[in-house]
């Protein structure tokens, strides 16, 4: 029997296709049905028996191979982390071996401890202002001394698992070593010596950018992470540009990249007088150190595998197609690890790739690329009978054209052709540029919607400055490193410049559109008409595919809500505030944005932005699309840090605001205001008024309070929340002598949002006698440094019996009522 793939599929021109489909899917479906290990050898006896006996053996081929990957992913489940002798937040001596080369921010150094075999810490140490980090790299053996936590997710409903991917990464704790404790390092090296030598290389790359295009710090930042993959001096807002443009792709080290140092390495290497295998085994090689260099990135390895096979099917004068080697790629993966499957990055990658090959290749090859190709050598007139009508019908056009200019401009009739070749091309590429971005970006719109929540429709336009430009820096920019000509880098500078304003100029223009999860049955579709058109290539099935998406982009659908009730929704943000209130009537309010607290004299930079990485993904999962009010209770960067970002995704009509004195975070706050048209709102404490069908109070600030010159606690915003028979008090960060000036109007709540975290300075016995409220919920961080909420508070709500809910404890904390019963859910367990 032929046991080759094509005897299964004979008619099939990519036979690993239907394999690497059907493993993907007995991969999914362990993830969400979960089979034992019996039922899944039983189903691969059964497919086994039924690709020997019978005449179809395509379709239980199919079946055979889900069946492997259901038993794959199955054996493959990862086990319970290891364990670390120590409490969370506890400060412990730490010796393992640096199996990461650092990484330098503004002021931290990080790095990665192999403390055993698959237990791996990731440390920060934090250094005072001008002073040097310790030199570490690969191999050395250290000793820190450093507190340890372990990882946590932001429990909210979709959120990304932060957690689960440091797991795979074999990353179990976070460390933070205090400045001035450096790491000690000890005798004696570990790790691999060939590692050493790979990242000892890296280490000499990123060095020499820094040499060679300082005092630039975008230059440095963008080539480092261009050239090797390092993005610590890539600034957020830098990256962001490129993200909202659909060029964000350019920037990172993935299969464009390897291509064109392969292919330029080729050519090279044939220059060089060296033979065609030889060439591309030497290229393969080198591609692989550059994925070392990379740090073994998973594009990067993944395009690495892939430009192996291509040479490997070169050597053997083997036609690769594309689908095939996506399929052998994707198996290989796959078996290695099952759970890449769900990581954003290998769905991004396949997807990008089957978009080239199955929408941009077909597209361009019997359109726009032809005409590209029939732009040259238009004097042979002979030519014209063996390219399409249209072609020839164009190389007559230019012929007429260059023979205008002829007789115009008395050039000889060549010259004029060759003046008209060049434009014709130009105009031919990027129009196959065009349609290739156009054809990526489609395919890709469905996981850029799930994973992003964007759709760009400026990189239809930016993809074709941006990308050119960027990937002639890469191989220019290795040779200007590598050379030392002054001239290469100047070029490399002029490239990243030119790239750099035609990405910003994008991002000015582009709407910053957010789109909502669409419904399972609608991106499900999509995927289907895609398939379709792959197959098919007919306008029918792209105006189907077109309308699915507008229908996606436009998202008609409402907010997931529960009708006439009054919700409170306490975000899980970490040690930080952001609470979200729906209204009976359909309005929404969001109180806080969240953030990351700074702490000492000097900010320090943080990538992560709260209000967008957080707050704004729980939004859309409800189909949030408009917020009507965006409530600033003080200016402390774990409630305000992220309310720019919030203003910006769901452009509140109103902004309201406490006694806040002038800061620069709150000028920053205003402008953006002034910049989206929101009106800023000062309130203060009045009469109960209407709002969204409920009743609503500001207690504080009091008319008579004055802000200290600096953002405090008692600045907060103190609203009641009354809908029929129930009422909810959010507090802000409110401290005693505020809770006292407010005891007497507070009047009886059910629902307390405690302020400030829990802190002993909060939440006194006047309050919690006044207000007597049936449920307390605590904002605050797992293990946070503050140590909230304190014992003093959790002691006087039991002293009450008064129901706790922490959203360190249970994650997003949500209280329903409809005027007349109260349900409580957390992310944790579901209604109460």
């Amino acid at each position: 029997m032929n046991w080759r793939p094509a005897a299964f599929f004979p008619h099939v021109r990519t036979p690993f296709l239907i394999p690497a489909v059907g493993f993907a899917l007995g991969i999914a479906l362990t993830r969400y049905a979960g089979p034992s290990m019996a039922d899944l050898y039983r189903l691969m006896g059964v497919f086994a028996l039924a690709v020997l006996f019978s005449r179809h053996r395509r379709w239980y081929a199919a079946g055979l191979f889900c069946s492997l990957g259901a038993a794959v992913a199955t054996m493959q489940q990862p086990g319970p982390p290891p364990l670390l002798d120590a409490g969370s937040g506890e400060v412990v001596l730490l010796e393992g071996c640096v199996v990461e080369p650092p990484a330098f921010f503004e002021d931290k150094e990080q790095f990665v401890l192999e403390l055993a075999p698959g237990a791996r810490v990731r440390a920060q140490l934090y250094l005072k202002e001008g002073e040097t980090p310790p030199p570490l790299r690969y191999g050395q053996r250290v000793e820190v001394e450093a507190q340890v936590r372990p990882p946590r997710n932001f429990r909210n409903p979709g959120a990304f698992d932060y957690v689960a991917w440091l797991a795979r990464r074999q990353i179990h704790w976070h460390a933070t070593v205090r400045s001035g404790a450096a790491p000690r390092v000890l005798d004696g090296a570990c790790g691999s010596p060939w590692m050493a030598w790979i990242y000892g290389l890296r280490a000499a790359v990123l060095e020499r950018v820094e040499g060679t295009y300082s005092p630039d710090a975008y230059d440095v930042g963008l080539l480092q992470a261009l050239l090797v993959g390092d993005s610590s001096r890539l600034e957020r807002i830098w990256a962001d540009h490129y993200r909202r443009t659909g060029t964000y792709h350019a920037i990172v080290v993935s299969g464009l990249h390897i291509t064109v140092i392969g292919g330029v390495l080729v050519g090279l290497f044939r220059f060089l007088s060296m033979h065609r295998t030889a060439a591309r085994l030497a290229a393969v090689a080198f591609v692989w150190i550059y994925a070392g260099m990379c740090g073994w990135q998973a594009p990067v390895v993944r395009s690495a595998g892939g430009f192996t096979l291509f040479a490997i099917g070169g050597f053997f004068f083997r036609k690769v197609r594309l689908a095939n080697l996506l399929s052998v790629l994707a198996l290989a993966f796959l078996i290695s690890d099952p759970s890449q499957l769900f990581e954003a990055s290998f769905q991004l990658t396949f997807l990008a790739v089957a978009a080239l090959g199955g929408l941009a290749g077909p597209a361009a090859e019997n359109g726009v690329a032809a005409m590209a190709r029939g732009a040259w050598h238009i004097e042979d007139e002979g030519r014209d009978l063996h390219v399409a009508p249209r072609v020839a019908q164009f190389r007559v056009e230019l012929r007429l054209i260059a023979e205008t200019i002829h007789l115009c401009l008395k050039l000889p009739l060549r010259a004029a052709q060759c003046l008209v070749e060049a434009p014709g091309w130009g105009m031919m590429w990027s129009a196959e540029v065009f349609v290739v971005s156009a054809a990526v970006q489609f395919g890709l719109a469905l996981p850029m919607i799930l994973y992003f929540h964007r759709l760009s429709f400026s990189g239809l336009t930016a993809n074709l400055v941006v990308t050119p430009l960027l990937t002639v820096a890469v191989p220019l920019g290795f040779v200007s490193l590598f050379s030392g000509w002054e001239w290469t880098a100047w070029c490399t500078r002029a490239l990243v410049k030119i790239a750099r304003l035609t990405a910003e100029w994008h991002a000015a223009w582009e709407p910053n559109l957010r789109v909502p999860d669409p419904p399972v049955w609608l991106g499900a579709l999509f995927m289907a008409s895609l398939l379709m058109l792959v197959i098919r290539r007919t306008k029918v099935w792209f105006g189907v595919s077109a309308a699915l998406l507008l229908l996606m982009a436009v998202h008609p659908f409402p907010p997931h809500r529960q009708p006439g009730a009054l919700e409170m929704t306490v975000t899980d943000v970490g040690q930080g505030d952001s609470v979200l209130i729906g209204f009976p009537d359909g309005k929404w309010m969001v109180v806080d944005g969240g953030g990351i607290p700074v702490f000492g004299n000097r900010a320090r930079r943080t990538r992560m932005d709260i209000g967008e990485d957080v707050v704004t993904p729980y939004l859309l999962s409800r189909s949030i699309r408009k917020v009507d009010v965006l409530v600033n209770t003080h200016q402390h960067d774990d409630h305000a840090a992220g309310l720019v970002a919030l203003m910006e995704n769901f452009r509140p009509a109103e902004l309201w605001v406490g006694a806040t004195p002038p800061s620069e975070a709150y000028r920053q706050l205003h402008q953006a205001a002034a910049r989206l048209g929101v009106t800023v709102r000062s309130m203060r404490q009045g009469p109960p008024f209407a709002f969204g069908g409920a009743r609503m109070q500001v207690l504080a600030p009091t008319e008579e309070y004055e802000p200290r010159a600096a953002p405090s606690n008692n600045d907060s915003l103190v609203m009641r929340i009354e809908y029929g028979q129930h009422a909810f008090l959010l507090t802000g960060d409110v401290e005693r002598q505020m809770e006292y000036a407010v005891a007497d109007r507070v009047g009886r709540v059910d629902v307390l949002k405690v302020a400030h975290h829990g802190s002993k300075t909060s939440t006194t016995a006047a309050l919690l006698d006044a207000a007597r409220p049936a449920v307390a919920i605590i904002s605050a961080g797992k293990d946070n440094l503050f140590r909230h909420p304190h014992p003093d508070v959790i002691a006087r709500l039991e002293e009450r019996r008064i129901t706790t809910l922490r959203t360190d404890e249970w994650g997003l904390v949500t209280v329903r009522t409809d005027g007349r019963r109260l349900s409580m859910e957390t992310n944790r367990w579901g209604l109460w």
